[in-house]
C-alpha cells in the first residue's frame, strides 16, 4: 500500500502537470472505484472544472476545485495515478484541456474516488491522528507515556500518526534500535526522541527518492520509486544485517509481517 512518502510523491508531481488544469471530460471504465456520489453524477460535478490545489492528508489525495468541491483519491491497495494516461487499464480517465489524461488504474478494485463538498468531513479525516512532520518532540513523548500497545502496531495507527505504514514502521524502528514488540510507554525520553527523529527522517528520504516501489507502486510517470534500495531490513528475511550481520527476522504483530535484526533492536 502507498504510504506517505509514495502520496506525497505523487501529490508533488501532479501540481507540477495538471494544477491549473480544466477537466473537460470523465470515462469511467469501473465504476466500483467511484464511492460518491454516484457514477453518473461523478461525472457530471466534475467535467468543466478546474484543479485548483492538490493536497495530501495521510495517505488521501484532495484535488480542490473551482466549483469549490473536492476530489479525493484513496489509493489504498493498487491505486495508481498515470500522466499521461493511454486509458488501456484505467479504472477511470480524466481528460484535460490540451488533450492529455490522468488514468486512474487499480489492479484490484479496493480504492475510494468521491466528490465532496467539504473533504474534511469525511470520517476517515476526522479519525486521522497528526503528520508526522508537524510533531514536536514534549507532543510525541506525551503521545506515548501511557501507551502499553507495542510499539509497531502502534506506529500502523493512523488515528495515532498519520501516514505510517508498515514499511516505513520497520525502517525506523530498525534505525531507532528499537525491538518492534516493546510496549510503547517502555520507551526512554533518549528512545523517543531517536524514534521521531528517524520518522522524520526516513520519510524525507523516501519523498526524495520517489518513494518504494516494492509492489504495485508507480510514480506518476509510470516509472518506479527509487527508496527500495535502501531499506535496511523491511522484506530482507533470512538476510545478514546491514550493521551487525545477524539475520534479519520476520515475525506476525498485529496480524502484519515485521522485520527486525534481534541483536541490534532492544
Amino acid at each position: 500500500m502507498p504510504e506517505l512518502p509514495e502520496v506525497e510523491t505523487i501529490k508533488r508531481e501532479l501540481e507540477q502537470v495538471i494544477k491549473g488544469s480544466k477537466i473537460t471530460g470523465v470515462t469511467i471504465n469501473d465504476s466500483r472505484v467511484i464511492r460518491e456520489p454516484s457514477a453518473e453524477k461523478f461525472k457530471k460535478e466534475l467535467t468543466g472544472v478546474t484543479i485548483k490545489n492538490i493536497l495530501r492528508r495521510a495517505k488521501l489525495l484532495i484535488l480542490e476545485l473551482s466549483s469549490g468541491k473536492a476530489l479525493t483519491i484513496h489509493l489504498r491497495m493498487t491505486g495508481q495515478l498515470v500522466y499521461p494516461g493511454d486509458g488501456k487499464n484505467s479504472r477511470v480517465t480524466f481528460h484535460l484541456a490540451g488533450g492529455k489524461t490522468l488514468d486512474f488504474n487499480d489492479q484490484r478494485p479496493f480504492a475510494e474516488l468521491r466528490v465532496l463538498d467539504d473533504w474534511h468531513t469525511l470520517k476517515f479525516v476526522q479519525g486521522l491522528g497528526p503528520e508526522p512532520f508537524d510533531i514536536t518532540l514534549a507532543q510525541f513523548r506525551d503521545m506515548l507515556k501511557a501507551k502499553k500497545t507495542k510499539i509497531k502496531p502502534l506506529l500502523l495507527d493512523q488515528t495515532f500518526i498519520s501516514g505510517i505504514g508498515n514499511l516505513y514502521a520497520a525502517e525506523v524502528l530498525f534505525r531507532s534500535e528499537i525491538h518492534p514488540q516493546r510496549p510503547a510507554q517502555s520507551l526512554s525520553d533518549k528512545e523517543k526522541e531517536s524514534l521521531l527523529n528517524e520518522i522524520k527522517k526516513v520519510l524525507q528520504e523516501a519523498i526524495h527518492y520517489g518513494g518504494s516501489s516494492v509492489d504495485t507502486y508507480v510514480r506518476l510517470s509510470g516509472k518506479r520509486g527509487g527508496y527500495a534500495v535502501h531499506h535496511k531490513v523491511y522484506d530482507r528475511e533470512g538476510k545478514p544485517c546491514l550493521v551487525c550481520k545477524a539475520t534479519i527476522k520476520r515475525i506476525s504483530l498485529g496480524g502484519r509481517g515485521t522485520y527486525f535484526c534481534p541483536k541490534c533492536q532492544k
